[in-house]
């Protein structure tokens, strides 16, 4: 079956940054996000120029899919040192880098190159799949077991990235892939201001509304934007049809740049749909904390050494500090008990001998706290209760509380003794 393609494109610089860092690129063949790091030293240098060097990529013929992805890595490969050279020549952009995530179509399949954490994403029949996987730090915890996908969600590592393109690494690794497609799939290309921002069922559901495919990209972005859209948000959407349907979308005509990669393109203008446009206006919306920079660290054993040593440090601290407190309640529970029972102390009743069956006056109160008592004896009169007359013998068990021995005393002499 021959497979046509359409497709949509969008970005936006978000609620909180300055410049935008992401670029698009969607053509006839060639599709593709790549999100630039190195903040205003030239995460969008980097981008911009990775997205117009692959771009060529597009009017080129590439063969089989598997050419197709070998052409992909080796074009990666020299756009890196592209990327290098470029700091040789401009210092001030040191440290500059990008992510791709992109593919070449080739009939009913395409040829996918990945490096970063920009994502791709299929939606078929109604579900949402992640293809790709992130080339970044909490990705790698999360593979070896120790954090959840959801705790990667917040992690205060997220931003560090294991594998991008530019002034970082002179040989990085590119993950290749050959993809089967099929008429009604819908392909997304994303950066992380989208899909680290969105949540994947928020993107499955505006997804499968079955809108036009820009209106399609315009609501995803105005979700993240939803959500204070902290970072850039780039979106790549691509529909695989019939060759021969009718209802093939009308798209604009040649290859449409987004973002960074928008800019200084001969004859061509930034993607900037009307809906965009509003909502790049002021707009209220709830807004998040900066996002932190993404930077590049390759030293992946060692980083994971010194975040283990960290994180035993962290977890000591915690411990002393939870023991801590714990000392500190028992204290001050110790501390409430003791002046409890040293206020018990200072009270006396008048009440009947457990074993004597006479009158008693006892220190404490009558109350006790599970098998200990909070009284004692005082002292014991000798006087048999039974001697007393009927409302003695009655105040007697019911106990006369006094709030001294002289008053116990006192209460003692007072109570009536039975003349018969």
């Amino acid at each position: 079956m021959t497979v046509a393609y359409a497709s949509a494109i969008g970005s936006h610089v978000g609620m909180v940054r300055s410049n935008n860092q992401d670029s698009g690129f969607a053509g006839d063949r060639l599709f593709l996000v790549a999100d630039g790091m190195g903040g205003h030293a030239g995460g969008d240098v980097a981008s911009a120029l990775t997205t117009k060097a692959m771009a060529e990529l597009d009017a080129e013929s590439t063969g089989t899919p598997e050419e197709s992805a070998r052409l992909l890595r080796k074009r990666l490969i020299e756009t890196n040192r592209m990327l290098r050279s470029t700091v040789g020549e401009r210092p001030e952009l040191s440290g500059m880098g990008t992510t791709f995530s992109g593919f070449l179509t080739v009939g009913d399949q395409l040829a996918l190159a990945h490096i970063g954490d920009s994502r791709l994403y299929l939606l078929r029949d109604d579900k949402l799949q992640q293809i790709t996987k992130d080339h970044t730090f909490v990705q790698r915890l999360v593979d070896s077991g120790r954090i959840t996908e959801e705790e990667a969600k917040t992690h205060p590592r997220r931003s560090v990235l294991m594998r991008v393109l530019g002034d970082v690494d002179s040989s990085p690794e590119v993950d290749t892939k050959i993809l089967d497609t099929r008429p009604g799939d819908v392909w997304l290309l994303c950066s992380d201001g989208l899909c680290g921002y969105v949540e994947e069922t928020d993107i499955e559901k505006i997804m499968r509304r079955g809108q036009p495919l820009q209106r399609t990209v315009d609501d995803l972005i105005d979700k993240a934007l939803s959500h204070g859209a902290p970072d850039n948000v780039t979106v790549v959407l691509v529909e695989a049809k019939e060759a021969n349907a009718e209802d093939t979308q009308e798209l604009p005509p040649g290859p449409r740049f987004a973002g960074s990669a928008a800019s200084e393109i001969p004859g061509g203008e930034p993607v900037s749909t009307a809906r965009t446009r509003l909502l790049g206006r002021k707009r209220v919306v709830r807004r998040v904390q900066p996002v932190a920079e993404s930077h590049f660290e390759p030293r992946v054993d060692e980083y994971l050494a010194e975040l283990i040593a960290e994180t035993k440090r962290r977890n000591r601290r915690r411990r002393l500090l939870w023991l801590l407190g714990v000392v500190g309640i028992l204290a001050a529970l110790t501390g409430a008990i003791a002046l409890g029972y040293q206020w018990t102390q200072t009270r006396y009743f008048v009440g009947v001998g457990t074993e004597t069956e006479t009158v008693v006056i006892y220190r404490g109160v009558q109350q006790s706290v599970g098998p200990f008592s909070l009284h004692s004896v005082a002292e014991d009169t000798g006087i048999p209760v039974e001697d007393l007359d009927g409302l003695g013998q009655r105040q007697v068990e019911r106990t006369l509380s006094a709030g001294s021995i002289e008053e116990a005393r006192d209460i003692v002499t007072r109570l009536g003794v039975d003349d018969e």
